[in-house]
């Protein structure tokens, strides 16, 4: 978010006179109001001014009198005016107050997306490359999602090395890509891939070449749970003679119902039977490792089981 918000203030901001037309306010009780104010006060010299409320309160609870003051304010906010309200909780769609900043702001969530959520990180991908103009084939944006999951910080950093590397009309694929940045994707969705399989030494090499990587263990069953969740929920909708893919996408949480057809091609040699199981699995993983249990031998450990279980007889 932190960068986000330094790229809007230098868009804005004109350098000799941001010491004039910065204000950052800081969470206190009449902070809404005087942020406000200072959005309706004329910039200094040349540029915008801009005014950051930090740390807002007022998308989960809203007086009526600061709610009258946004409903008389924000219509009125100066287009040489840049008003800000960043908040480090999920906003209240329920609230007014919400619902009026919807009406008259452009409004982002800056929190992580799924790792499994393959369809949004892509899309994430895309509309940051935009923002710093490097521009991407779609096997590109592909791979920087699958390699760098729903890292923002190594995305910026790695779409900066990019940067450096383009000239303006440059359109990198993903060959230049992954020269400049490494052709290794350890991603945990590839290690689902292989433990759906029964590739235990496949399962085995990934999981050392994610902890090699500094991917958390919990980050890495957190992928696991959110993929075989999916793959549980498709395979459910087959059993029960569902047929429609976006009844089938609805229930399994998939954003793309045209993801269904592969997924249904994933999941084909599988068991419900199989699938059910690796879900309690999964669990035990997860609370090993948040009791403080050896990370890499029970990562492996249950990672070996998980692939046992999916590699034995499917006619159950």
């Amino acid at each position: 978010m932190m960068q986000a918000v330094n790229a809007l203030r230098q868009s804005f901001l004109d350098p000799i006179w941001t010491s004039f037309n910065y204000d950052k306010i800081l969470p206190t009780t009449d902070a809404p109001q005087i942020a406000l104010n200072q959005a309706m006060t004329p910039p200094f010299g040349s540029g915008y001014r801009f005014v950051w409320l930090v740390d807002t309160t007022i998308t989960q609870h809203c007086s009526e009198s600061l709610l009258e003051d946004l409903e008389i304010t924000l219509p009125q906010v100066p287009e040489t005016t840049v008003l800000l309200f960043t908040t480090p909780n999920k906003p209240n769609q329920k609230l007014k107050s919400t619902k009026l900043i919807q009406k008259w702001a452009k409004v982002r969530d800056f929190s992580l997306i799924p790792p499994w959520k393959t369809e949004l990180l892509e899309q994430q991908v895309k509309e940051i490359a935009q923002e710093m103009g490097v521009k991407l084939t779609p096997t590109g944006i592909t791979f920087l999602a699958e390699a760098l999951g729903n890292d923002r910080q190594k995305l910026h950093s790695e779409l900066t090395k990019l940067q450096l590397y383009i000239s303006q009309d440059t359109v990198l694929d993903l060959e230049v890509i992954t020269t400049l940045i490494g052709s290794q994707t350890q991603s945990s969705l590839k290690l689902a891939a292989a433990i759906r399989s029964g590739e235990t030494v496949k399962a085995l090499e990934l999981v050392e070449n994610l902890i090699a990587h500094n991917e958390h263990p919990l980050r890495i069953v957190a992928t696991l749970v959110g993929q075989f969740r999916t793959w549980l929920w498709v395979k459910l909708m087959i059993e029960i003679g569902e047929k429609d893919e976006k009844a089938i996408a609805q229930a399994a949480e998939i954003n793309n119902p045209k993801r269904v057809y592969f997924l249904r091609q994933e999941v084909k040699s599988l068991s419900l039977n199989q699938l059910q199981k690796t879900l309690p699995l999964l669990l035990e993983l997860e609370v090993s490792l948040k009791q403080g249990k050896e990370e890499i031998s029970i990562l492996k450990t249950k990672i070996i089981e998980l692939c046992q279980l999916l590699s034995s007889k499917r006619n159950f």
